[in-house]
């Protein structure tokens, strides 16, 4: 029997109701993981990120600024590793466009650092998929020491 759960969506002032499937499908055996993430109201990329994110499982709740200097200093993201959305997922900061999968490595491994990042705007990372280009790119881990190191290679 196929399981449904109807998503809300809304877009400005209008609502509607859509199944979701693939989130059905995501969640079957496992609590959602919950997620708040920080981003601007007008980057199509970052709503693309949320939904790579809440198709994997993750249960997002969206907090639309239009500056993210504060959080992205309260949340001790370095300079040098921001992007244009900040996520903080059980106790770590997601910063930019970081793979679902790797977010749930973090989370089950536990390491000792501050979070992942993503920094700038790759080509090909979720949420900036652009027809068959991809470039490659670092997941960097970063601690509260300024220390980072390559996470994951993509």
């Amino acid at each position: 029997m196929e399981r449904r759960i109807f998503v809300r969506v809304i877009l400005g002032a209008a609502a509607s109701t859509v199944a979701a499937p693939h989130i059905a499908r995501a969640m079957i055996g496992t609590a959602p993981i919950p997620m708040t993430v920080y981003k601007s109201p007008s980057c199509g990329c970052c709503k693309s990120w949320v939904t790579h994110m809440q198709r994997a499982g993750f249960t997002v709740k969206v907090i639309d600024m239009d500056d993210l200097t504060t959080v992205k200093k309260n949340a001790g993201v370095p300079q040098k590793l921001q992007s244009c959305h900040t996520a903080l997922v059980g106790g770590y900061v997601v910063e930019g466009h970081v793979p679902a999968d790797l977010v749930k490595k973090m989370l089950n491994q536990k390491p000792q650092i501050i979070g992942l990042a993503v920094p700038g705007m790759v080509t090909g990372s979720p949420g900036m998929e652009m027809g068959d280009s991809k470039d490659p790119y670092d997941v960097i881990a970063f601690d509260r020491t300024g220390k980072t190191s390559v996470f994951a290679k993509r």
